[in-house]
């Protein structure tokens, strides 16, 4: 089993295996969106633990855009410092980061950014706050915001980006026909919908050069009635690849599909993990373009064996590394024990409540081991 721990390239960023830290809201980050030495604690032990790849949480572009507490911004060039001070964490550690940048239209906090959601169309009952329709100008402004980020990721030293496209946030909205009910030349067939998509890779790529890699986190579908089908995202894929994505991480579902999803929780055996692969193989036959799978991988042996046999070029992995950031030091040591991470979600509440996100069980252990001693 030597491809997981090969050395592969991505546009030119060359990665030592591949394994990817999937973007995490970490909730450390200040209330500005600015870097703080959590986050870069948090950026160090990851690249410690030799993971490929590291995936920032989802920052976002402009201010209405921020979905939640604490999260990473990548709105202003006053945010700049804290942005170099992760790049040269990660990198010191031998490390390559990649920042993933979002708007979170409909799913916008009001609360947090004093402005009203703004998304493809004007919603109520699935997003948490009524959703007002952006107009060609506000998505002109988008579009020039994702550009002027990616320059700020660029200069900040990150080794790439990578387009939210997933989970229920704008670029989702306006590819799902559930959220997008336009009738201009962005809503409609799927060739339609996808055209803000479109118009910010083209900014984000004339902004950062051919040679500087762009990602994107798509959902595979929304397992939502009315929402984004796995055919029609296979048409999305097959048009970034037309306009030059260099990776697709694949992922599904939003915040409201609840059970409609693949179980998140209690992933106990091999049969449970990768629960999106058949998705991955429907795009693997079409797409050449670099594939990474998210979504309950937990043992060594799945992810080699999806590998070797050719459905993903790379996995990408959550939960796993807030409980065992070196992980996949420890897979290469010759520990291939799986991930200790339960899958029980509770690493979410510590961040809700504003003091970033952990493992709630193995503080608890850490706990009991103390007051035994």
């Amino acid at each position: 089993m030597s491809k997981p721990f090969e050395i592969s390239t991505i546009n030119g960023m060359q990665l030592t295996n591949r394994f990817v830290r999937s973007a995490t809201w970490e909730g450390m980050a200040g209330a500005d969106g600015s870097i703080t030495p959590a986050l870069l604690s948090c950026m160090k032990q990851l690249a410690e633990g030799q993971v490929g790849l590291i995936i920032s949480s989802h920052a976002y572009v402009s201010p209405e855009g921020q979905a939640a507490p604490r999260q990473i911004g990548v709105y202003k060039d006053a945010l700049m410092d804290g942005l170099r001070q992760m790049t040269e964490t990660a990198h010191q550690q031998g490390g390559k980061i990649v920042l993933q940048m979002a708007h979170s239209g409909c799913m916008a906090n009001p609360k947090l950014t004093g402005q009203p959601a703004l998304g493809p169309s004007s919603i109520e009952g699935i997003s948490p706050s009524p959703c007002q329709e952006m107009s060609t100008d506000d998505i002109q402004k988008l579009v020039e915001a994702f550009g002027q980020a990616a320059k700020r990721a660029k200069d900040a030293g990150f080794d790439g980006v990578q387009l939210h496209a997933a989970h229920g946030y704008l670029m989702n909205q306006f590819l799902s026909p559930l959220f997008n009910k336009r009738t201009d030349g962005y809503g409609g067939p799927v060739e339609h919908r996808y055209q803000v998509l479109r118009e910010v890779l083209k900014e984000v790529r004339s902004t950062v050069g051919e040679g500087f890699p762009i990602l994107i986190k798509l959902n595979s579908q929304d397992f939502l009635e009315g929402g984004l089908t796995l055919e029609d995202s296979l048409k999305i894929g097959k048009l970034l690849q037309e306009d030059g994505i260099d990776a697709i991480e694949l992922s599904g579902g939003t915040q409201r599909s609840g059970k409609n999803t693949p179980s998140r929780m209690g992933i106990t055996n091999e049969e449970k993990e990768a629960y999106f692969l058949e998705a991955a193989k429907v795009f693997k036959e079409q797409i050449k373009v670099p594939l990474i799978l998210v979504g309950g991988i937990r043992s060594l042996e799945v992810a080699g064996r999806i590998i070797d046999q050719g459905f993903v070029d790379y996995i990408s992995m959550s939960r796993p590394f807030i409980r065992e950031p070196g992980l996949i030091k420890r897979w290469k040591s010759g520990d291939v024990r799986k991930a200790t991470c339960l899958s029980d979600n509770q690493c979410f509440g510590p961040a809700m409540a504003g003091e970033g996100i952990y493992c709630v069980v193995e503080k608890k252990e850490k706990e009991k081991g103390l007051e035994k001693n």
